[in-house]
């Protein structure tokens, strides 16, 4: 005979839903360290380059991915908390966000 004192219950309606953790809530960004990094891929993308900006403030992002899209005279998005621009445009967009105040690091290829 089996004893049924020690085991556990697989299934009961006592508890009521369980919630998920984070249901309904976007990822958190990442702390920025202080520094805008610049970072040149190429891999996943049909073989065009493109530049992604990270580590600049969430109010800032989309006016300044306006801003480096004209400057660049090229097309490009802001999302997730990054900026990608289409077309290897690093040395513009360094000098541009080094005048505007952001510490830029080069990163990557």
């Amino acid at each position: 005979m089996t004893n049924w004192s020690d085991s556990i219950p697989v299934y009961s309606s006592e508890t009521g839903r369980i919630k998920q953790k984070n249901s309904g809530t976007k990822p958190a960004v990442p702390p920025s360290d202080g520094f805008v990094r610049l970072r040149r891929e190429v891999k996943g993308r049909g073989g065009g380059t493109v530049i992604v900006i990270s580590g600049i403030p969430l109010p800032q992002i989309k006016e300044l991915a306006g801003l480096l899209k004209k400057k660049c005279g090229c097309g490009g998005t802001a999302k997730d908390g990054i900026i990608e621009i289409q077309g290897d445009h690093r040395d513009a967009i360094s000098s541009e966000l080094q005048g505007r105040g952001f510490k830029v690091k080069l990163a990557g290829g």
